[in-house]
């Protein structure tokens, strides 16, 4: 009955829509005992947080979604059922011995599976077990003719150490696959080239520049290379100010930038990916895991026209080209590749990534960097904290970035998301404070 819930979890919905299966995972949430989300006198409320319900919700995703699915022999058309296990494994990070033994079962045979089951293995695995299954997914490696899984089966031995880039240009090669063209393989490389200090300090000081994106409301999130520590995100308003707080101190809140399972930007579920967000408005999503707070959205450049990411009614291209992304850069990001993520990862195929807030039980990543912030599909997501008592919104992080950007204009404007090193360490507003200046 839980099948297909859990992947939806962290869905994030622009616009208010919702698809078809999205409607079957909701009908599915109060078959198993969700509350939904609720407004109660103004203050936010999600039921779900009340302490009974989330022992509940646990035990549900456990049984109904993990072991449950697992249980059943893998065929064709079970195979929706064990992704749905592998997911719901990942975002409560349950570790069982006996998890393993189904690990190798689904790769025995892995090369006959479908695109999808294959995707959600190789996700899975490098989310969960990183080194544990190199040879089989060295064995996917040598025999995929799909881009997607030769770039996932990179990754995972990239992370492992067991294998390089001149392995895979070797390999694409073979393939018959043209860097420059191929959506997927093209940014598989450029991801790994490596982005001089120089270059990277040369960036940085563009952001106090106030011709960069002038007359926008513009958000600027820093992140470490590491998404398991938080970054920080402050606002800027149309006239170039950075917006202050009641202690006339640059407003600034932690935003964590990283993915459930921690794979690179250009891949679905993947990080957040740097560079350039079109931002353009609020919303409150119907996805049960974002919860009942203001979401601001946002797009990247693909999945909408160069006239809309762009702002600009004279243009009358209709097909995307780097050129025309290049006309947001400034002339010291020319050449500085992070700036191109949101590009690539667009041109890849990704899409909805938004800046959120949170109804996750951050007691599933106790122990973790990150703690109590929790990771997401690829979002930019900011704390808060529900009464375990009457599921009341105790805390909102979101609320008061939602507050600021109302402040500074309104969400009409862009967010850039960029990386200033690989300290292992959450970012700091004293670190950033020499950027804005």
């Amino acid at each position: 009955m839980a099948a297909s819930l859990h992947r939806n979890l962290f869905k994030c919905i622009h616009n208010g829509s919702i698809t078809a299966r999205l409607r079957y995972t909701f009908a599915v949430i109060l078959i198993i005992n969700f509350t939904a989300a609720a407004q109660t006198d103004s203050i936010p409320v999600f039921k779900n947080a009340i302490a009974a319900n989330r022992s509940k919700t646990y035990n549900n995703i456990v049984k109904n979604t993990i072991i449950k699915n697992l249980s059943l022999p893998l065929t064709d058309s079970t195979e929706e059922n064990w992704e749905d296990a592998f997911y719901a494994i990942e975002v409560l990070e349950y570790r069982q011995p006996w998890i393993i033994e189904k690990i190798k079962t689904a790769f025995t045979g892995i090369e006959k599976r479908g695109a999808g089951f294959q995707r959600a293995l190789l996700e899975f695995c490098y989310a969960m077990y990183p080194e544990l299954f190199t040879t089989p997914v060295q064995k996917l490696l040598s025999v995929t003719g799909n881009s997607k899984i030769f770039a996932l089966c990179s990754e995972y031995l990239f992370q492992a150490k067991k294998t390089n880039q001149s392995k895979i240009q070797t390999k694409t090669r073979i393939f018959q696959f043209t860097l420059e063209q191929d959506s997927i393989l093209n940014p598989l490389v450029k991801s790994k080239w490596k982005v001089a200090d120089k270059t990277r300090l040369a960036a940085l000081k563009e952001i106090s520049n106030k011709t960069f994106l002038s007359g926008n409301v513009v958000l600027f999130s820093f992140q470490r290379k590491n998404r398991n520590f938080p970054g920080i995100v402050v606002v800027r308003d149309t006239a170039g100010n950075f917006i202050t707080d009641d202690s006339s101190k640059i407003f600034a809140l932690p935003q964590l930038a990283k993915s459930v399972s921690n794979l690179p930007f250009y891949l679905t579920n993947g990080n957040t990916p740097q560079g350039i967000f079109r931002m353009f408005g609020f919303d409150v999503s119907k996805s049960i895991a974002i919860g009942p707070t203001t979401n601001i959205q946002l797009t990247m450049p693909l999945e909408t026209s160069p006239q809309f990411f762009l702002k600009d009614s004279a243009i009358t291209d209709t097909v995307w080209t780097m050129s025309l992304y290049q006309k947001l850069l400034p002339e010291s990001w020319l050449q500085f590749m992070p700036a191109y993520e949101t590009y690539f990862a667009s041109k890849a195929g990704r899409t909805e990534i938004i800046a959120h807030g949170t109804t996750v039980d951050p007691e599933y990543y106790k122990g973790r960097s990150y703690y109590p912030y929790t990771p997401t599909q690829g979002c930019l997501c900011t704390k808060e904290i529900w009464s375990d008592i009457d599921g009341k919104r105790i805390i909102s992080d979101q609320q008061k970035l939602v507050d600021a950007v109302k402040k500074a204009g309104g969400a009409d404007g862009y967010l850039i998301v960029i990386e200033i090193d690989d300290q292992q360490k959450p970012v700091t507003i004293n670190e950033i404070l020499p950027y804005l200046k």
